[in-house]
């Protein structure tokens, strides 16, 4: 298998992680300080250290210091239109599945046919 896809797969599992996605999600609006990624996202300090880690390691954040505080920014603009991209494919998805749904619902709706009797 060609490294592209190896790259590929890496960049994917690196965002693999609910708390990787919203720490992307809120960096894509603006540079944070910690203590605000913190407020936003409902894990302990040390687990938020250690997602900051990985996303810092794959090129995806970047980090400053301001005023006496540690800043983290989106280092990728690139990666807010991937994560904007994802949201319109969870939709579609979502709405794919809404549509079965009813589908299914008004399946259910209409009489059962009939079963052939076997008189003897």
């Amino acid at each position: 298998m060609s490294d592209l896809y190896k790259v590929k797969a890496e960049l994917f599992r690196t965002l693999g992680h609910p708390a990787r996605i919203r720490i992307l999600e809120l960096l894509a609006e603006r540079d944070r300080p910690v203590h605000e990624l913190l407020a936003s996202i409902d894990i302990e300090q040390s687990n938020l250290s250690q997602q900051l880690a990985v996303l810092r390691r794959a090129g995806l954040v970047s980090q400053h210091r301001e005023s006496g505080e540690v800043r983290y920014a989106a280092s990728v603009p690139a990666v807010v239109e991937l994560l904007r991209v994802a949201r319109m494919l969870l939709v579609d998805i979502l709405q794919g599945q809404q549509t079965l749904r009813a589908e299914l619902e008004d399946a259910t709706e209409e009489p059962a046919p009939a079963l052939p009797t076997h008189d003897a």
